[in-house]
């Protein structure tokens, strides 16, 4: 169902290589940890998600551009880059990256988090009543769950599993005077990371907050008890990440689901080893023996000055320090939605007589969401939370792309079905990372009497959809919602997203057709208001593009603004090179991955590109028009990339509500003004500005807006 674009590919020198463009992204995450002006706690957030990042772009980017060479593939990339020399760009520029992040934690994170009372020890510094301790837990609760692998001619290499700590322990026989390697994993996926040691055995004054030391650790300096009668030479630390991409073919939905789960379990061991880390202080010999034992080819090899697998900082966010970190952000109850709430009437803040039903709200006109400054719970939530109760409703059908654990989203989909309304959720099963997950809510879903769905063969459902349909006085009445976040009320609180609650007929009628096309053998090419991918979006982006062109090229003036997670197509970017060079002003925030390049003499001088980096991971995707006085705005679940605009089904919607727009246009001149924002160079390097004087940051202006109450009026 792909559609092929008319407008001309892009010369390699004009284009940005994906791959070190997303390395230049998270170059931007560890600024975060790195900005003393970030908290410090937060400081150890962004570091985290630096390295989480880094695990999930070796397991799928990485192992793709690993297999692509294994197979003898040397076609370029759109830049010109075999996957051989992408592979060495990537490993080139990630190292010095690797070493901030290390500097940053041994001399700014634990230097000062010890002076708020927070200690990060190493196992040698503990004092006499601190090891005893720790050496009894030891005992006591690991252990119990460890087994040592001896690596001998009666014992084959052991296999690593995906994302596994682990010793490397040198013993030696005192009788045969053999040395001998043996292989202890480290259970940090079962045990806390950082072993909290009782404070009280510190000595220090005060009292610290906490006193912890890596969980790794503990387990080297108690080898002695896993090896007895041997002598522990010496030990070091590695890591392995493996490629763990699934590959499925177009299958039926039952055997989708069968090959999914197959292929979990293949996942969780791992297919082979991209990426070796290992202590600096490994000896050489030591990460000979690891790389012939796993394969490893020297570009996969990285040695760390620290610890490794910083993900697991993450955890320090539980220390009870609010002074490190960021202010507690609450959003609200939407206005339009206040009287829409039935929390609030058993609580009597407002009256029976007060009270009406989110539906009657939805019909005196849209209601525009911004998460996570708009409450999901009091908003999407509530919206489905009173479907599910309501007589007069008769049908639900929404998509799920990732969805929280304990999912107030589905509890409502179970409680629909069992009051006997027909419910139909599409659970995309191909969500990356989220597989395993969503085939239990389907499981779910299903034994309760869900219809559930899972989406057009060959493609992924992404889009964020969600139809309530009613009878009202002897009609059906439909009510949707249109977002670009997922139906996930966990991430609600942390992405930045917006969303439509909505009564008009259009939209409903395009969304009845689309959930057909989703469920059935419909072939629908046309819809009302909708652009719809794989059908009509791509030709629907590049005819707002050319109109905007037409209009520079008339003396009409073009100016186009758009917000996204990348872009990246080659053809979005060759046809934005040609609006350039017509006069039209374009102003993009992109927050990850731009392959295109601004202010490039003849090409793209009037191309702007920002990114902003914040406390919130920005999600929404805008497309704002000029069209000559007469401006157009549209938003949903696409990225300008050829996996959304060609392979997945997607939704975009225009904003047809004035006012909703404008609060969008003033949304968007927030975030071009960030005076923290990071500027795009011509040859990809990203800038952030250094103001003097007061800073205006997106993020920070609008949870003050929505904690003053102004976020309907005009100076949003």
């Amino acid at each position: 169902m792909s559609q092929s674009s008319d407008a001309p590919v892009v010369a390699p020198e004009l284009y940005i290589n994906r791959e070190l463009s997303w390395l230049a992204f998270n170059r931007r995450v560890l600024a975060q940890a790195l900005d003393e002006h970030t908290p410090l706690l937060e400081q150890a957030k962004f570091s985290a998600i630096f390295s989480n990042n880094l695990d999930e772009f070796f397991m799928v980017r990485v192992a793709s551009l690993k297999s692509q060479h294994e197979a003898g593939v040397s076609t370029p990339s759109d830049d010109g880059l075999t996957p051989l020399q992408q592979l060495e760009a990537i490993h080139n520029q990630l190292r010095p990256l690797l070493d901030l992040q290390q500097q940053h934690y041994r001399y700014t994170l634990k230097t000062q988090l010890a002076e708020y009372g927070v200690h990060l020890i190493d196992y040698v510094r503990l004092n006499d009543q601190q090891q005893r301790w720790t050496n009894d837990y030891f005992r006591r609760a690991i252990f119990p769950v460890l087994t040592p692998l001896a690596v001998d001619p009666a014992h084959p290499f052991p296999f690593m599993s995906n994302l596994s700590l682990n010793v490397a322990a040198l013993i030696r026989d005192p009788d045969s005077g053999q040395q001998q390697f043996a292989r202890v994993k480290v259970p940090q996926k079962i045990l806390p990371r950082f072993v909290q040691i009782p404070t009280e055995l510190g000595g220090q004054q005060p009292t610290p907050v906490l006193t912890a030391v890596p969980l790794e650790q503990v387990v080297a300096f108690n080898l002695q008890l896993l090896f007895p009668g041997m002598v522990i030479e010496g030990h070091y630390f590695f890591r392995v990440t493996r490629d763990a991409d699934l590959e499925l073919r177009d299958l039926e939905a039952d055997d989708l689901m069968e090959a999914l789960q197959e292929g979990l379990r293949k996942r969780r061991m791992g297919g082979e080893v991209v990426r070796l880390e290992v202590a600096n202080e490994m000896p050489d010999d030591v990460v000979q023996l690891l790389r012939d034992g796993m394969d490893v080819e020297p570009e996969d090899l990285y040695r760390i000055n620290g610890p490794l697998g910083l993900d697991d900082l993450m955890s320090l966010l539980a220390i009870p320090l609010p002074n490190l970190k960021d202010a507690p952000h609450k959003g609200r109850t939407p206005m339009a939605l206040g009287r829409s709430q039935k929390s609030r009437l058993e609580d009597g803040s407002i009256k029976q007589e007060e009270f009406e039903s989110i539906f009657a709200t939805i019909r005196r006109g849209d209601v525009l969401l911004h998460h996570p400054f708009d409450l999901f719970s009091t908003s999407v939530e509530e919206f489905l939370t009173q479907a599910a109760d309501d007589p007069s409703v008769l049908a639900i059908k929404m998509t799920l792309y990732r969805t929280s654990k304990d999912s107030p989203v589905v509890a409502s989909l179970i409680r629909a079905a069992e009051n006997g309304k027909q419910v139909m959720a599409l659970v995309e099963l191909k969500a990356r990372f989220d597989e395993d997950n969503n085939i239990q809510w389907a499981k779910q879903l299903e034994r309760s009497g869900v219809h559930v769905v899972y989406g057009v063969i060959g493609l992924k459902t992404h889009t964020k959809i969600l139809l309530v349909v009613r009878r009202e006085k002897n009609e059906l009445k439909s009510y949707a919602h249109i977002g670009t976040g997922n139906y996930n009320s966990k991430t609600s609180s942390l992405y930045t997203d917006i969303g439509i609650l909505t009564a008009r007929e259009e939209f409903s009628q395009d969304l009845v057709e689309l959930f057909n096309y989703l469920t059935g053998f419909s072939k629908q090419q046309n819809f009302r208001k909708l652009l719809v991918a794989p059908v009509t979006l791509r030709k629907g982006m590049e005819a707002l593009i050319r109109r905007e062109i037409d209009h520079a090229r008339a003396g009409r003036g073009g100016h186009l603004r758009a917000k996204m997670n990348a872009l990246v197509d080659p053809a979005i970017i060759a046809l934005l090179y040609e609006a350039s060079q017509a006069g039209v002003a374009i102003e993009l925030i992109v927050r990850g991955m731009c392959s295109l390049r601004p202010g490039v003499t003849g090409v793209s001088e009037s191309i702007q590109v920002v990114s902003v980096i914040g406390r919130f991971l920005e999600h929404s995707r805008l497309f704002w028009f000029a069209n000559a006085g007469n401006p157009e705005m549209y938003f949903g679940s696409a990225d300008w990339m050829p996996r959304n605009l060609d392979r997945r089904v997607e939704a975009v919607a225009p904003v047809e509500d004035p006012q909703h727009r404008e609060q969008l246009e003033r949304l968007l001149d927030l975030y071009l003004n960030d005076s923290a924002a990071w500027h795009m160079q011509s040859d990809g390097q990203f800038l952030q500005r250094q103001p003097e004087g007061e800073q205006h940051l997106a993020q920070a202006q609008l949870m003050e807006r929505w904690r003053t109450g102004l976020k309907n009026s005009a100076k949003i």
